[in-house]
């Protein structure tokens, strides 16, 4: 019988959160799901499905998420991959034009207090 005392991640629109991807594994915990702590100083919140714009976008901005760091068990992104973006590192792609769509039910809540829930509903997957 689970924990009823442990609390269980939920997503942007209320219900459980959903894994956002397996392969490549993603989220701050390399658990597939954009699940978060204390310790997740970006806030890997935020489930996308890259595309080749945001990842250009991202490289240009410093945040190189197309080589490999195997030492983070990171095997670089391609667009279509679905990853836990930082929220701030999104919401910096809205404003630039350039952010990939959003995996709502995989999307953490915790997102909601970097970016509104108004501009995830406009970038949502079908």
């Amino acid at each position: 019988m689970p924990n009823v005392t442990e609390k269980q991640d939920k997503n942007v629109l209320g219900g459980p959160l959903l894994a956002c991807s397996y392969s490549p594994l993603t989220g701050f915990l390399r658990d597939g799901c954009c699940s978060t702590g204390p310790n997740d100083v970006g806030r890997h919140l935020v489930c996308a499905k890259v595309t080749q714009e945001f990842l250009e976008f991202q490289l240009r901005m410093g945040n190189d998420l197309v080589s490999p760091q195997p030492q983070y068990r990171f095997v670089g992104l391609k667009p279509g991959d679905r990853w836990c973006v930082c929220a701030s590192r999104w919401l910096e792609a809205y404003k630039a034009g350039v952010a990939p769509p959003v995996y709502l039910e995989g999307t953490n809540e915790t997102a909601l207090q970097f970016v509104p829930l108004e501009t995830l509903l406009e970038h949502a997957l079908a």
